[in-house]
């Protein structure tokens, strides 16, 4: 039985798959500075989890206060290096 909060799903297709940037002003994400992320889901505490290509997801707030939306062009898509992210297969450990 599927028991989604219908904010959250809006929440999930508005923001999986988007390259990311942390929105400035924001002084806990200043780590993020001038990094791209891809946020990979969201989850049901409205928190993107993001993916900045070093091997850890971060979750931050899906929200515009948070994070900004890059657009989808090549110049963005060559700042996310998506072969470093977590996410890969790694041939030896899978069945």
């Amino acid at each position: 039985m599927d028991t989604a909060d219908p904010r959250f799903e809006s929440l999930k297709q508005a923001w999986t798959d988007k390259l990311v940037e942390v929105a400035a002003g924001r002084p806990e994400l200043t780590r993020f500075a001038g990094l791209v992320g891809r946020v990979i889901t969201v989850n049901f505490n409205g928190k993107a989890l993001v993916d900045f290509a070093d091997g850890a997801w971060y979750d931050i707030t899906a929200s515009a206060e948070y994070l900004t939306v890059l657009p989808a062009d090549e110049a963005t898509r060559k700042k996310y290096d998506a072969s470093a992210n977590s996410a890969q297969v790694i041939p030896s450990k899978q069945g």
